[in-house]
């Protein structure tokens, strides 16, 4: 049985003005408001149109619903008495007005000063959702981060929420991690234990690439401030369901990594630059398109790249009693479509930028996770432990094989019922704007 962790989310949002939907200056004042409530739970972010939310580690995803759902309403009513709308996007849709300021915090001011060129005032802004895992010490954080690598593209495909960027469409599914991309050391994380993890953190430092030590930008690190692993790929989610989901099948595939790691399974191997590719497709396309299997450097429809990654979950989704919740959300996913998926079709009702915002901004209507059970349409092998995982490599099950056996075909994707079949060409189907 996999040793379960325990979990903690970190959701970046951004403010708005009521009355335009652009991006306002005021997280200062939201954060005065609703400080006194949430204590730490409440941070400033790098522009004075960002606030952030911090749960407390927790053992269940119940648990972790209660708290995003608290916290996000406090912080929503406060931005409501500053004038504001709470938005959950990776990106704004609209353009700031004016200049939105960097926070007036020494270490953000002095990031600004040190990677001007890195900092748009009025478009930069961009907001994820951070998944701790843990507790782990620093030699388990980046033996699980090695095993990690080749899984995030999948996961990143599952939560891009970024189409729209400043008053245009960019034409990916998940802008943010292309803004993102700008800032040093974002990318996979290179294979270190902790003695190489030591000398090349303080040479990163040392050398003035980077500030400090939590500028180390890898979508999967050792957090320098408390004992976890932080998985940084995903955009932050519109719905409190969707960050259940990204949570839970991560922390799932950590403890299933957990175990391989004890077990002595190899480390799948995957080339740094294929690992780039397969990011930047999903960044691309989301799940509506070809991904990249990242240790076979094979196209892959990036809907079954997300299929096999909750297979491969599955022992340690178990393990934590989430898989039937998971497994419902994730067929909630496939059948109705990304946060992406779903600001598009916002705007294609108008053609209106401000319909994205208000989409964005009026999203949760949270459900007890007490009535959530797998859905039939669920296939049963889903359920059961996956032997292997890409390429035929130990801890990777190749979508290829899954496809002979005919066992991923039986599960169907479309808006209404999902009973519409994919395509390797375009994954499944989107919503209807």
């Amino acid at each position: 049985m996999p040793t379960v962790p325990t979990l903690g989310v970190e959701e970046e949002f951004l403010l708005v003005d009521r009355a335009s939907r652009a991006p306002a200056d005021r997280a200062s004042q939201v954060v005065a408001d609703a400080g006194p409530l949430l204590g730490d739970q409440l941070q400033p972010e790098f522009f004075g149109g960002q606030v952030e939310i911090c749960t407390t580690p927790v053992a269940s995803l119940a648990a972790l619903r209660s708290e995003l759902t608290g916290l996000r309403a406090t912080v929503a009513a406060a931005a409501a008495d500053a004038g504001c709308l709470l938005v959950v996007s990776g990106t704004s849709p609209l353009a700031a007005e004016k200049p939105v300021g960097v926070s007036d915090f020494q270490r953000y001011q002095q990031m600004a000063e040190r990677f001007g060129s890195v900092v748009d005032d009025t478009s930069g802004a961009v907001c994820g959702c951070h998944i701790h895992v843990g507790p782990l010490d620093r030699a388990q954080a980046l033996a699980i981060s090695a095993r990690l690598r080749p899984w995030l593209p999948a996961l990143q495909a599952l939560a891009v929420k970024s189409p729209y960027c400043a008053g245009r469409d960019t034409a990916f599914a998940d802008w943010r991690a292309v803004r993102w991309a700008a800032w040093p050391t974002v990318g996979p994380a290179p294979l270190l234990d902790a003695t190489g993890y030591e000398r090349l953190a303080d040479a990163l430092v040392t050398s003035g690439l980077l500030l400090d030590r939590r500028m180390i930008y890898w979508y999967a690190r050792p957090s320098e401030h408390v004992p976890t692993l932080e998985i940084r790929v995903p955009d932050v989610s519109a719905t409190v369901d969707t960050t259940v989901l990204v949570a839970g099948l991560t922390r799932g595939l950590c403890a299933r990594l957990l175990a391989d790691q004890h077990d002595g399974v190899p480390v799948p191997p995957a080339d740094d630059e294929v690992l780039r590719a397969a990011h930047s497709c999903v960044a691309r396309s989301g799940l509506t398109g070809l991904g990249l299997d990242p240790v076979a450097a094979r196209p892959e429809p990036a809907a079954l790249l997300v299929e096999q990654l909750f297979e491969y979950a599955t022992p340690g989704l178990a393990a934590a009693g989430d898989l039937a919740t998971v497994g419902t959300l994730l067929e909630e996913v496939f059948c109705a479509g990304t946060g992406s998926d779903h600001q598009r079709a916002a705007f294609g009702r108008r053609r209106q930028l401000t319909d994205v915002v208000d989409w964005l901004a009026d999203r949760d209507r949270p459900r007890p996770l007490s009535a959530a059970s797998a859905r039939g349409s669920v296939s049963a092998h889903r359920r059961q432990a996956c032997p292997a995982g890409p390429s035929g490599h130990p801890g990777w099950q190749p979508a290829a094989g899954r496809h002979a056996s005919g066992s991923s075909r039986s599960v169907r994707r479309s808006r209404t019922g999902c009973s519409h079949p994919r395509t390797a060409a375009s994954g499944w189907s989107a919503p209807v704007a």
